[in-house]
């Protein structure tokens, strides 16, 4: 059977102040109507029923998780003790799923990504557990750039993999890190590289095989931990699993080691939304250029966000290239280039015990 794995980590720290600690961006309403959550669970309901869906994050987001969504039962969530990164989060779905079923194929998202259309990633992802199903492979899905990003990790394609299915898939020749400009402009034009969208597909069992594999120390206490599944002993199993584990990514501590990987181009429209400037690629311009969302007068104002959630309302006057935020008590001030040291900013915050309450 076929399983979606979401992965509802974070911290709350890139959409600050509207997003918390206890309030990251996948509890958003960034895209529609509905947070970001949400859209994940639906985009996926067509292929996956929700009873096979399950959600790994933190335990304190357990409740906003079954408030957001609450066709979702509390044993579809995997509560993880302690942040451990997306090694550890893939692995515990794994040994759950192959305790369930061992016969389970896993399709692993993100919580907080924008993804258009959705009928065409059902198309690929169906393509994907058709060949997870019956190969030992593990399967990302790249997204086919639009741009030259400097913020996505990339994976160059290599030779073609033989497979009867429609979506056009490929041996994966490497990972590549976030480039710089001049690079990731060569990799834009020279089509040979794909935008690591963070979106997998494979069985439980060769997962879990791989991270045996290249993460011999995190698979043993994983398989220690698999003994108590549906015990008495099993939340604190979990807490000494986490206090246990090393933290880092499947990427790393994988995907970049073994030579299963396929990788999935995917022709849709993506985006990780990372940060208030990502506004700007979805949200309706002015003829100014610029994005407002709420109460705002805008005078002489070019190429600005402003959101605005608060009772009064924002005036901008004569400014350009700037995100300007009020939300909960909170206004932010941001210079767009200035939006990948907001979580600096909010380090600085955590050392003032006046400002704490505010993270």
């Amino acid at each position: 059977m076929v399983y979606g794995v979401i992965l509802a980590g974070g911290r709350g720290e890139r959409f600050w102040p509207l997003s918390r600690v206890d309030k990251p961006k996948q509890f958003l309403k960034l895209t529609s109507d509905k947070t970001m959550l949400e859209e994940t669970i639906l985009r996926i309901e067509s292929f996956i029923p929700l009873q096979s869906v399950r959600i790994v994050s933190g335990e304190s987001m357990s409740e906003h998780i079954l408030t957001a969504a609450d066709y979702i039962k509390p044993e579809q969530v995997l509560r993880e003790p302690k942040p451990r990164n997306t090694c550890l989060a893939v692995g515990l779905a794994a040994v759950h799923l192959e305790h369930e079923d061992p016969h389970a194929v896993m399709v692993v998202l993100s919580a907080d990504h924008l993804v258009r259309p959705a009928k065409r990633l059902m198309q690929i992802i169906e393509d994907g557990c058709a060949i997870a199903s019956v190969e030992d492979k593990l399967i990302t899905i790249g997204i086919a750039p639009t741009r030259p990003e400097t913020g996505y990790g990339y994976i160059k394609i290599g030779d073609p993999f033989s497979t009867e299915r429609k979506s056009q898939v490929f041996q994966v020749g490497a990972f590549a890190e976030k480039p710089k400009a001049v690079v990731a402009q060569e990799y834009y034009y020279s089509r040979k590289y794909l935008w690591n969208s963070g979106m997998f597909v494979w069985s439980a069992k060769a997962i879990l095989r791989a991270i045996k594999e290249c993460q011999p120390e995190t698979s043993a206490l994983l398989e220690e931990y698999s003994k108590t599944i549906g015990t008495e002993k099993e939340v604190a199993a979990r807490a000494e699993l986490y206090e246990k584990a090393i933290s880092i990514s499947i990427d790393y501590a994988v995907l970049e080691k073994t030579r299963d990987v396929l990788a999935i181009k995917a022709d849709i429209v993506w985006d990780d939304v990372g940060s208030w400037g990502a506004l700007e690629r979805y949200k309706e311009m002015d003829s100014d250029h610029n994005v407002i969302i709420g109460d705002c007068v805008a005078k002489d104002t070019f190429e600005t966000t402003v959101y605005n959630d608060s009772e009064g309302m924002i005036a901008t006057l004569g400014v350009s290239d700037l995100v300007v935020v009020c939300s909960q008590g909170i206004t932010l001030v941001a210079h767009k280039a200035k939006l990948g040291q907001i979580k600096d900013l909010l380090a600085d915050m955590g050392n003032d015990d006046k400002f704490k309450k505010y993270l």
